[in-house]
């Protein structure tokens, strides 16, 4: 009888939780995006013209803050450079380090003309923005998408539901965040049941999504199903994760439906809120949990999040600069408002 002793290496984690943070923070820009340019071309007085600031407040804060947790997590943040000094148009890495810049610089203008009253530049800008958010979208799924060696994340169905929960994450982060814009600026209950509306579409297209993920999984085509089956089953922290998503999405599918007589209520927004922690949480598993997992054998790596800026203070201080980026947009739109009402024959 012989027997083989087998040695796990150590191995540094390949993607850091300031992943997670850019992950989910960019899924809710490019939401915050559509929605912007969507309320644009909302009539004016209408509720989607209503819901504009909102819209804006969310788009700012999520498209500021996601590229700093992006460069933070490129281990050695000064070395950006080289995405453009050495550009490899096969490594989507490469092509999102030319695509981030534009969909930032294009928010940043949205959120100016906003500000300026010139509903002509937003319209202008509107059909751009949609069409770099669905780039960002695109972008982000397949850097996850093309790792073959991980089941769980080279599928399509990856993408697909990255973009719906972060575009739910973003009505749930307009929610909370419509209520720090000056009286002036509130959406009002009208417009708040048609953001409402928008929720529950996306839930509804991520059950359907759900659904035929699985379905495709039970009928032997998809191996993702079978990665995560397995996961379920042998890996009780990846469990754990993935309860923790659905049971907020639940909660957030539950408030979203007894919401129309609620909207007002306390702790509606607060429940609503949970959409963040259900998107983040499904990240924090598809990302974190699934690195956890051997590639080859049986077993499980065993992570530990650091205490510094490579684990838990650099995610409480991602936290603190969207809070701080909040606060200051709350302050500036109170000291220096609108400088007029957007109107359709502004330039």
């Amino acid at each position: 009888m012989q027997i083989i002793e087998l040695l796990t290496p150590h191995y540094e984690a390949a993607w850091l939780p300031w992943a997670v943070q850019y992950f989910f923070l960019v899924g809710v820009a490019t939401g915050a995006a559509i929605l912007a340019a969507l309320c644009a071309w909302g009539k004016d007085g209408g509720t989607l013209q209503r819901l504009l600031p909102a819209a804006v407040l969310t788009l700012a804060v999520s498209a500021i803050a996601a590229p700093v947790s992006l460069l933070a997590d490129l281990h050695q943040p000064a070395r950006f450079w080289h995405f453009y000094a050495h550009f490899t148009p096969w490594s989507w890495m490469s092509v999102g380090a030319l695509l981030l810049p534009v969909f930032v610089t294009l928010s940043v203008a949205m959120c100016a003309a906003w500000w300026l009253g010139k509903t002509g530049w937003m319209r202008l800008l509107a059909p751009l923005l949609v069409l770099s958010a669905l780039t960002i979208s695109v972008y982000t799924g397949a850097e996850m998408m093309v790792v073959r060696s991980r089941p769980l994340w080279n599928t399509l169905w990856v993408p697909v539901n990255l973009a719906l929960t972060g575009w739910l994450a973003t009505v749930g982060a307009a929610f909370v965040l419509e209520r720090f814009l000056p009286a002036a600026l509130r959406p009002g209950a009208e417009a708040l049941q048609t953001l409402r509306g928008m929720g529950l579409a996306l839930a509804g297209a991520l059950l359907v999504v759900a659904l035929a993920w699985a379905a495709s999984g039970l009928g032997g085509d998809s191996p993702s199903f079978n990665a995560a089956l397995r996961l379920w089953n042998d890996f009780p922290v990846w469990r754990l994760t993935m309860i923790g998503s659905a049971v907020g999405g639940a909660a957030v599918l539950g408030a979203l439906l007894r919401g129309r007589h609620r909207l007002h209520a306390k702790g509606y927004t607060l429940v609503l809120g949970l959409g963040l922690a259900a998107a983040w949480a499904f990240r924090w598993a598809l990302f974190m949990g699934v690195q956890g997992v051997p590639k080859f054998g049986a077993g499980l790596y065993l992570y530990h999040m650091p205490l510094g800026g490579d684990g838990l203070l650099g995610m409480v201080g991602v936290a603190g600069l969207c809070v701080a980026l909040v606060g200051l947009a709350s302050w500036a739109l109170e000291l220096f408002p609108a400088r007029k009402a957007p109107t359709a024959t502004a330039a």
